[in-house]
């Protein structure tokens, strides 16, 4: 009884050497590395976009008051609505209607003038986000420059 060479087949391996029960994980390998990629940059990409808005660097010395302009508008927050009061009327900030008659007259008044910056005085309680609104409507009315400020207490500075 010659048994010849006396190879036989493993059955716990296949043909390449690995094992049989991970014969399912080696085949799904590449996607799950796929997954795992997309799982990354699906995590990391929130950290690279930039988002859209106004990056204000702002100053650390006091404001003095060298700046000069004949367009001065206030800021004013009422019970349910913010007010613009500029060249005797007023605006309500968040009213399309009055936003728009405000850039039409601050577009008038600043083609008459030479420079072109809008003075804001606003009061504190003034949200960040009107404040940005108001630059909107200076920059889509032509004007050059937009001047936030504040008041100043004469008892505070004493």
């Amino acid at each position: 009884m010659n048994k010849g060479w006396g190879w036989r087949r493993d059955s716990r391996t296949g043909a390449c050497g690995v094992e049989a029960w991970l014969k399912p994980f080696v085949a799904a390998a590449p996607w799950l590395t796929l997954g795992a990629l997309l799982l990354m940059m699906q995590l990391v990409s929130g950290s690279f976009v930039a988002e859209n808005g106004i990056l204000f660097d702002l100053p650390r010395g006091e404001a003095d008051e060298g700046a000069s302009t004949s367009l001065v508008a206030l800021v004013m927050p009422m019970t349910r609505q913010t007010m613009v009061f500029f060249d005797d009327a007023r605006y309500v900030l968040g009213e399309d209607r009055s936003e728009e008659a405000f850039r039409v007259q601050l577009a008038e008044r600043a083609a008459k003038l030479r420079e072109r910056t809008l003075l804001v005085m606003a009061d504190r309680r003034v949200s960040a986000g009107e404040l940005v609104r108001m630059a909107d409507l200076a920059r889509a009315a032509g004007l050059e420059s937009i001047l936030f400020a504040e008041k100043h207490d004469k008892e505070a500075a004493e």
